[in-house]
């Protein structure tokens, strides 16, 4: 399997959660620069909304 995890080069977004016991892990990068990692099912959630209200599409729709 490919190498998920997002770069500068293919920013994006990967949120990965192995078993319903494992607490999540998120990685974020996107291509005005911005870059996050979260541990923990209530940061990543938290890293989501703010990456989609923010980053990555969210650039497209605000124009900025």
């Amino acid at each position: 399997m490919a190498n998920l995890t997002p770069t500068p080069d293919r920013p994006g977004l990967h949120v990965n959660k192995p078993s319903p016991n494992a607490p999540a892990t998120g990685s974020a990068v996107c291509h005005c620069g911005a870059t996050a990692t979260a541990t923990g099912d209530s940061q990543v959630r938290a890293l989501v909304e703010g990456y989609t209200a923010n980053h990555g599409a969210a650039h497209g729709r605000t124009g900025r």
